[in-house]
């Protein structure tokens, strides 16, 4: 399994906690109460960031050394720089075998008798795409 780890930008708030964004990606941001919260929702947002960018057929860039992070001319003083890893095989499955609700429109007369069966709509919706896709 790949672990892929990218530099992240912790910059401290006025009011408390941190804000946190990825200069090697762009959009990439998250924020916590304090450092733990911070690097935790840091990780998620990388992760979520590199799925949908995989996802949409964009170029992923190579992550970039410390030293060489454009680091954004409004970031407040004392700001930490910190690695941030994610496994994104990890993230893919946890989001591709995710359970999502849909809707879909049958005859109320096929839904009385199969809830009269106790018949799982879920288990029979999925074993039928499956056959109709071919997938095993």
């Amino acid at each position: 399994m790949k672990k892929t780890t990218y530099f992240a930008v912790f910059e401290p708030c006025k009011g408390g906690g941190y804000s946190v964004y990825f200069p090697d990606l762009p959009g990439c941001t998250s924020a916590g109460d304090d450092y733990a919260q911070a690097a935790e929702m840091a990780t998620e947002a990388l992760g979520l960031h590199l799925y949908e960018m995989e996802k949409d057929g964009d170029d992923i860039p190579l992550a970039s050394l410390p030293s060489e992070l454009e680091i954004y001319p409004e970031t407040e003083k004392d700001y930490l720089v910190s690695p941030v890893s994610t496994y994104l095989d990890l993230v893919k499955n946890r989001l591709d075998n995710r359970a999502v609700k849909t809707n879909l429109t049958i005859p109320a007369w096929l839904k009385e008798a199969a809830e009269e069966q106790n018949i799982n709509f879920s288990q029979v919706l999925q074993a039928a795409l499956k056959e109709q896709l071919q997938i095993r």
